[in-house]
């Protein structure tokens, strides 16, 4: 079952204005079938790199390599060949002609590296994760905001309920999964981190992979949690530098993201730690060895699920977009907290996440924690199990999962 992404859009605006397009992300959430079905007016020529003889010629005949493969041309995982990016900018710069390439890759400090020294404004760069929720239930390709009016238009036509909703969180986002095409998670997760993820580590730096997968479930178990690398490090049984590299290179694979703290100077008691997070949480279950849905749903770790699996979807929305989401956190000394802070036109809009069905007014007592801010506040949300969009008054929403 193919599921258009959101994305497709996008990209067919940029190539109407942009020469390139990079689509970077981790392996297997869907840029190669991204770029199959995009519904371009002309043909265009498919390569991967991920074919050693391709690869090969690409990085020994760069050159020849392009004058085989003419634009329009998409190149895939191309960062295993960073000897195009210099023959590309040439190319660019003599046909002065949007759409020309189609970039992707998997590994993103290769990629950014070349487009910085190559072909710094002349590409458009997107970054791809799973599939998300609103574009299997059908919501619009926009950028989620706590908006009383927007909010209230993005209803569904079937509720999601907490069983489903902790099933899409047990499965995940990868699109093999959420199309039906793969329906044991545990195979598929155990075949990805094998067969990709460690993979690209080995490509990246010399890993000793036993200690590798004891970090990389270490990790994941602290999912939504303020990071302490020290302690990921101990349980993980190796050094405080070497945790600190593994967290980069599964930030740079497009594995993790941090919500950094939002702090002023108007807001001085602010921690100024972040919160790890990953982008998949099929990915979590696995690792932190949940072996059902039932077992997840009503385990002690269920409700980081959800606070993970809620800031990534709303992350999502974002990068579908073509955006880059200003989002943080804020815990004070006090440990007072709201888990989510998007910043959007000089105001601040606070989102609490509860696994609760029904929320009282009073959780919405911590928004007032940033109203010292120095910028204006939005609306704000309670992210809950609710089955429908309510609100306690034009400021406090009370929004269900599924409408993210």
């Amino acid at each position: 079952m193919h599921i258009k992404r959101h994305m497709e859009s996008v990209v067919l605006g940029l190539i109407q204005e942009y020469p390139c397009i990079l689509i970077s992300g981790p392996r297997q959430v869907g840029k190669t079938t991204l770029i199959e079905n995009l519904q371009e007016p002309a043909p265009r020529e498919f390569v991967t790199l991920d074919d050693g003889a391709l690869r090969d010629m690409a990085k020994r005949d760069p050159k020849l390599f392009l004058e085989i493969h003419k634009p329009p041309v998409c190149i895939d995982e191309v960062q295993y060949a960073p000897e195009l990016f210099p023959y590309i900018k040439m190319i660019v710069d003599k046909n002065k002609r949007a759409g020309d390439f189609i970039l992707t890759g998997s590994q993103v400090y290769k990629l950014m590296r070349g487009v910085s020294e190559s072909l710094a404004g002349r590409i458009a760069v997107l970054d791809m994760q799973g599939i998300s929720l609103s574009e299997t239930t059908g919501l619009p390709n926009l950028p989620f905001i706590p908006d009383f009016n927007g909010c209230a238009d993005r209803k569904l036509k079937t509720p999601i309920d907490a069983v489903s909703l902790f099933t899409r969180i047990f499965n995940g986002s990868m699109p093999l999964i959420v199309s039906g095409a793969r329906s044991d998670t545990a195979v598929y997760y155990s075949s990805y981190v094998t067969t990709y993820l460690q993979r690209d580590i080995r490509e990246i730096a010399q890993v000793d992979e036993v200690k590798f997968f004891r970090f990389l479930t270490a990790a994941a178990v602290r999912s939504a949690q303020i990071l302490n690398a020290t302690e990921l490090a101990r349980d993980a049984g190796i050094s405080l530098p070497t945790a600190q590299s593994w967290l980069g290179i599964l930030e740079t694979l497009g594995i993790i993201f941090y919500l950094h703290p939002y702090s002023n100077n108007l807001l001085k008691r602010t921690l100024k730690t972040p919160k790890l997070y990953f982008y998949d949480t099929g990915l979590v279950c696995y690792l932190s060895q949940w072996n059902g849905v039932e077992a997840m749903m009503t385990g002690a770790a269920s409700g980081a699920l959800l606070e993970t699996f809620v800031v990534s979807e709303i992350m999502k929305t974002y990068l579908n977009a073509g955006r880059r989401p200003f989002v943080y956190y804020y815990r004070d000394t006090d440990m007072r907290e709201i888990d989510l802070i998007i910043e959007q036109n000089n105001r601040l809009f606070p989102i609490e996440i509860k696994k609760a069905a029904t929320v009282d007014k009073r959780t919405a007592n911590v928004f007032r924690l940033i109203e010292k801010s120095g910028l204006s506040q939005g609306a704000g949300a309670i992210v809950c199990l609710s089955d429908s969009f309510g609100a306690f008054d034009r400021e406090t929403l009370i929004l269900p999962v599924g409408v993210i």
